[in-house]
């Protein structure tokens, strides 16, 4: 496929709604193992939380992966914070790497991590990351 300069409403609203939807089943199941008072579930769900956030980025991205440079930018915005965690995930073990394009400053970043930190979000930095890569969406490709 091409690269892309713009999305339409229903694909920035789906993606929104696919975020909400994801959480939100996650959040039952936080409330059945909290629920249950068992002390092994409730470890197993907190083995599985960084697992399931850092696949949230993944699908979250894969809605716009073929988003183009000239208007994503070479900043750290959001879009290109996504870009960085997805590659890092997928191609350097989970470790956070920068490169050449992006000007990626953790301070000013969403999730603050630093370059060589594990990816292992957080439910609140994946849900601040999600809000802010969608809005990012919206302001550029729409």
């Amino acid at each position: 496929m091409l690269g892309r300069k713009d999305y339409t409403q229903k694909e920035l609203d789906d993606a929104t709604r696919a975020v909400r939807e994801r959480i939100d089943g996650y959040d039952g199941l936080v409330a059945a193992v909290r629920a249950s008072g068992d002390a092994g579930a409730q470890a197993a769900l907190e083995a599985f939380e960084p697992a399931l956030l850092n696949s949230l980025v993944l699908d979250l991205d894969r809605r716009f992966v073929h988003r183009v440079r000239m208007v994503s930018g070479t900043d750290g915005n959001p879009l290109n914070e996504v870009e960085l965690l997805v590659e890092s995930l997928m191609n350097n073990d989970g470790v956070l790497r920068g490169n050449t394009v992006v000007k990626y400053v953790p301070e000013e970043s969403v999730t603050q991590l630093k370059p060589g930190d594990r990816v292992v979000l957080t439910r609140a930095q994946f849900e601040r990351l999600a809000k802010a890569f969608l809005a990012e969406i919206e302001a550029r490709f729409r």
